[in-house]
């Protein structure tokens, strides 16, 4: 069975919309470790609404009220993340696990999240959006990724076009591209559903 972490490589990159289709698409669990902010309606709600009903959500390791970094999140409630809490959850099926935040964010003084990743080895999806910027957030994220020795799957772009600026990144990075995602005005279960079917052959060979 397939484990997949979706990371971005900046905030608002659209990585809840992505996990949500790689559920759909590999007819996976999904988990979010931390959670900051908006507990009424945080990403587990959300992935929830946008695919089956019987899909298995796995409850967040930490849930933080503020929408900050999770290291300063936890530190409003009095809080340290402990990074050995924070465990992939058991189960027979596909996973899809979705990061707060990039792979640089910080978790408490010492831990980012891509230590964790560095301890799992599980493949990442990245997702990049097109904006002044994001080339070099691109690139910084897979060359992070090398650093770590972390899987890299796949890039997935979100929203408006660039091909200039896709071809340069999956070019110079020697990646490939697992999807490309246009900006969508209104996000629907049905629009999720034909947007993993398109998906799903790409993701057939991580």
């Amino acid at each position: 069975m397939k484990t997949l972490v979706v990371a971005g490589t900046g905030t608002g990159v659209g990585k809840t919309l992505i996990s949500a289709i790689l559920v759909k698409a590999l007819k996976a669990d999904y988990w979010k470790p931390i959670q900051s902010g908006d507990l009424e309606n945080s990403d587990s709600h959300t992935v929830q609404k946008l695919v089956d009903d019987d899909t298995v959500i796995h409850p967040e390791t930490y849930r933080l009220k503020n929408p900050l970094s999770p290291h300063r999140a936890a530190e409003m409630e009095g809080l340290e993340i402990d990074p050995a809490q924070i465990k992939i959850p058991h189960t027979s099926n596909h996973l899809i696990i979705e990061l707060a935040g990039g792979l640089m964010v910080p978790l408490n003084k010492r831990t980012l999240n891509i230590d964790l990743l560095e301890k799992w080895q599980s493949p990442v999806v990245l997702v990049s959006q097109n904006y002044l910027g994001s080339i070099n957030h691109t690139l910084l994220s897979v060359a992070s990724l090398k650093k770590y020795n972390v899987p890299l799957a796949g890039i997935i772009f979100n929203g408006e076009e660039n091909s200039s600026t896709e071809n340069f990144i999956l070019e110079y990075c020697s990646v490939r591209c697992l999807g490309k995602i246009r900006t969508l005005h209104t996000v629907t279960p049905g629009i999720v559903n034909g947007l993993a079917a398109t998906l799903l052959p790409n993701l057939d060979k991580i």
